[in-house]
């Protein structure tokens, strides 16, 4: 049974039962506390946990997931991969216990020709929570498993939980047996590799406090409502029905393995055990696949790569699927056969990776090919350290090796080969270590970011009485009465003058940052009291905190006030987020559909706005995109907005913001009809005219795949051409030119820079090479080596004193000789020595000398025994520099 035939009957079934099928969410969580969706219930966590109200009694769901937490056990289990699709059903105080253990039998042993998988009964097992009496009865009332194959487990193993005071409850696990072949008889318990799990029932049904650990906390009642969260591992079915040996082997895995295999004309033989001699090369296909999946999917939803967060992981798995192809021995690019052969396996179930592939594959073969670079310059520092390493007789440190990983971007597995290869060792355990530092150290960067948030428990029990009444779509002002009060992380009754303290109101006229938008700023106020808001935030959905602090008088919770919201700043908001809207549809109809916005930032005066594009765009492009918002503006278009169903959004052809949560119904921005159509919440100008006037200031890169244009906009863009203007006017002074001939008077201008800097260049180095001659008279005999010192003054560049030295050197003729030169080039102080090889035979070794005389300069240095070069920081000391060659030549 194939996969997508599989993820189909799990929707049939379930919506044969009254669920509603939900579509996936993206794998980029909406949760700030995760970087991705790592399980099928995230996108339901706000139902499970009573945040918010379900749409639905019942939903089901096939959920896109990745998880990267045991990233190092790819390819070697049947079980671990990056990406997977968690098969849920999900009940919000409906059905309990009963209907869940009847459902998941009934799905998993019905015929194949009635709708079902058609698993033998005799191969489940399952797993119940040692103290769930309820549970193993229902499976033994409900189906035909016996109760020898019903196992009791601890806390550990089959109890849910979030890891915080809130919702949990015990577990049910099902297991597959896949025969003695795999292990040991006697159940989970014994062997999780012959019994693999496939199915979790979480019943979600007591209240928890006092977390002390996973397994240590106090049941303090029972929920009102109870739920249900079950989660099915797809591949681990599709392992099990397409009769394969592990999730890779399965049919959206498999192709990309037989691809790998062909490039690097290995065998692939499903070794899983260290022992065959095939299992190298079989995990390192395994982790080809996995992670070239993954890309595919994580850049389909958006994710680009990048060096920090969600881009960091993706361009770790593109960086290990190829360098796992190159330990198979490929060292020339894989992606651009390896990913559609994974597009290929994955469209079935998700046509948009093909749809979409132009953009993936662009930005993927871009990071692969930049990768080949990293390899090309790592492997020229590793030839050194490892060339130091074989000279001093010691492995290769943990500090190069680390260097190497965390500036170049080299693995250490490619580390440890090249140096194998090479016959040195690496000092792996000094390595690990650093590694571990460095965990430390980003654990506790993340603890104290996350600490930095109040317990959002206080802002959950003020939303209780209802969502924040947002009016600041057609008021900047009102009355309203206070509903909370927090200051220092607790809910307070009165704030004084000086104190910082959050407000929460029943309704507000401030907007809470959100959708690129900066947040509101203005005034609260009541009878002696005056309260400026600094910043307004929703740490919950619904609910708006205005952080501010109080000038004047006392604030009381439960009082009524006035709000003013900050007038000149919100038109300017207005103008930028409005103007947004221009330069993204600007950008589509110059560039085209696929310059689909990824994230944005707009303030008074200014908008940031990043967009999917892999290449730099021209001054032409950037003008015509300009151009065609200023038109926009000219045009003095409408800005209409209106609130409708998602669906009906959507099929108006309304663009969603990647990233974005949508509720079931939306705020549509519309401008100029289809030409721009966008779900926002933002606040907008009515006409366009009002913007006043756009000016783009730059385009940049902001990782691979990723442009980001900069702009002001109304008054702030008067002003940068107004300066603009001023430096042209200025500069035409200057030349004494017009400004129409500005470019050819400043180009004309900068050639006969270039003319002159070339001849001023031709003339040191004839002067150098006139000076040598008389040079070569003043070399002294230095216990037995011809020496020669010369400070060469002012220099073009540090090339001269190379010319100058090796000149000197070759007119020596034979016998030991040694030449010193120093200058000033570009106001630092640089220092030549070069020897000939009959010196080098007396001990006059050039790197030695370089290091003596840069000490003195302030810097280093170093080189051959036959030429070397330092600099350093104060060209007073170039004298004593020289000096001291001396003196190390006369002391050797």
């Amino acid at each position: 049974m194939k996969s997508h035939e599989i993820t189909r009957r799990w929707i049939d079934y379930f919506v044969s039962k009254g669920h509603t099928a939900v579509p996936s969410a993206s794998l980029v969580s909406s949760d700030p506390s995760l970087l991705f969706t790592v399980a099928g219930m995230v996108p339901f966590i706000p139902y499970l946990t009573a945040r918010e109200e379900p749409p639905f009694p019942r939903a089901t769901s096939v959920q896109k997931c990745i998880r990267t937490g045991d990233i190092e056990e790819v390819g070697k289990t049947a079980r671990h991969g990056t990406f997977f699709q968690m098969c849920g059903n999900f009940s919000f105080g409906d059905y309990f216990k009963e209907d869940a253990i009847r459902f998941a039998f009934d799905l998993l042993t019905k015929g194949v020709d009635d709708g079902g998988y058609g698993l033998p009964a005799e191969k489940l097992w399952v797993t119940v929570y040692e103290d769930d009496d309820e549970a193993a009865n229902l499976w033994l009332a409900h189906t035909s498993i016996p109760a020898e194959r019903i196992q009791r487990m601890g806390k550990s193993d089959n109890y849910w939980s979030t890891g915080q005071p809130g919702p949990a409850g015990p577990c049910s696990e099902i297991y597959y047996d896949r025969g003695p072949a795999y292990g040991i008889e006697g159940g989970p318990a014994a062997d999780d590799n012959r019994y693999i799990e496939i199915w979790n029932l979480v019943f979600m049904q007591y209240q928890i406090e006092n977390v002390r650990s996973k397994v240590d906390f106090d049941i303090v009642g029972e929920l009102p409502k109870k739920n249900i969260d079950t989660g099915l591992g797809m591949e681990r079915l599709a392992m099990i029905l397409q009769g394969v040996e592990n999730m890779y082997e399965t049919d959206q895995v498999r192709p990309v393995i037989d691809k790998a295999a062909e490039l690097s004309g290995k065998e692939y033989t499903s070794a899983e055990t260290a022992d065959d001699p095939h299992h190298a090369d079989d995990v390192r296909m395994r982790v080809v696949a996995d992670h070239v999946r993954s890309a595919l999917m994580l850049i389909a939803d958006g994710v680009t790569p990048s060096n920090e967060g969600r881009g960091y992981v993706l361009r770790r798995l593109i960086r290990r699927a190829v360098r796992a192809m190159r330990l198979l021995g490929v060292d020339r690019p894989v992606l651009p056969a390896l990913l559609p052969a994974s597009r290929d396996a994955m469209k079935g179930v998700y046509p948009q990776v093909e749809k979409d592939f132009d953009r993936i594959s662009r930005i993927a073969y871009g990071e692969e090919k930049a990768f080949l670079r990293t390899i090309a310059a790592g492997t020229a520092r590793l030839d050194e350290a490892v060339k130091a390493s074989k000279s001093a007789g010691s492995p290769l440190s943990g500090e190069e090796a680390f260097t190497l990983h965390d500036t170049y971007g080299f693995p250490i597995d490619l580390t440890l080969e090249m140096a194998e290869e090479a016959g040195v060792s690496v000092d792996e355990t000094a390595f690990r270590a650093l590694m571990e530092d460095q965990r430390q150290r980003a654990r506790k960067d993340a603890k104290e970011k996350k600490s930095g948030h109040a317990d959002l428990t206080l802002f959950q029990e003020l939303h209780a009485a209802g969502d924040t009444v947002f009016t600041g779509y057609s008021e900047l002002g009102g009355e309203s009465r206070i509903r909370g009060l927090v200051a220092g992380g607790s809910r307070v009754d009165r704030a004084s003058a000086g104190e910082e303290v959050e407000i929460i109101l029943e309704e507000t006229p401030f907007y809470a940052e959100a959708g690129g938008q900066a947040a509101d700023r203005g005034l609260i106020s009541a009878d002696g009291v005056l309260v400026e808001v600094l910043d307004v935030q929703r740490p919950i959905k619904g609910l708006s905190v205005h952080k501010a602090i109080v000038r004047e008088g006392e604030l009381s919770a439960d009082a009524l006030v006035r709000t003013a919201v900050d007038r000149e700043r919100r038109h300017g908001a207005e103008q930028a987020h409005t103007a947004t809207h221009l330069v993204h549809a600007a950008l589509r109809q110059i560039l085209g559909p696929e310059a689909v916005q990824r994230g944005s930032f707009n303030k008074a005066g200014y908008l940031r706005f990043d967009f999917a594009w892999g290449e730099q765009l021209s001054g032409a492009a950037r003008s015509e995109i300009e151009e065609v918002a200023n038109l926009a503006i000219r045009d003095n278009f409408s800005v209409n907005t209106a609130e409708m169903p998602l669906a009906e959004a959507r099929a108006a052809g309304a663009m969603a913001l990647f990233g974005e949560n949508y509720g079931s119904r939306v705020r549509v921005v519309e401008i100029n009809g289809p030409w721009s159509m966008e779900l926002c919440g933002g606040t907008h100008v009515g006409t366009t005219a009002l913007i006043g006037s756009l000016t783009l200031l730059g385009e940049q890169s902001v990782g691979s795949g990723n442009r980001r244009v900069e702009a002001y906009v109304g008054l702030d863009a008067f002003r940068h051409q107004a300066a603009e203007r001023a430096l042209v006017s200025e500069l035409s002074e200057m030349f004494k030119v017009p400004s129409a001939q500005l470019t050819d008077r400043i180009s004309a201008t900068l050639e006969k820079l270039k003319t002159a800097e070339k001849e001023l260049e031709r003339l040191r180095k004839e002067k150098l090479a006139a000076s040598a001659a008389a040079l070569v008279g003043s070399a002294k005999d230095v216990a037995g080596v011809r020496l020669i010192t010369h400070d060469a003054g002012e220099l073009g560049s540090a090339d001269e004193l190379r010319a100058l030295a090796l000149d000197l050197r070759a007119r020596l003729g034979s016998g030991p000789a040694a030449v010193a030169v120093a200058g000033v080039a570009k106001g630092r102080p640089a220092v030549l020595v070069a020897t000939n090889e009959e010196a080098r035979a007396a001990g006059v070794k050039a790197g030695a000398l370089v290091r003596t005389a840069a000490g003195i300069l302030g810097g280093g240095g170093g080189g051959k025994d036959d030429v070397a070069q330092g600099g350093g920081t104060d060209p007073s000391k170039i004298v004593e520099a020289l000096g001291a060659v001396a003196t190390a030549v006369a002391q050797r």
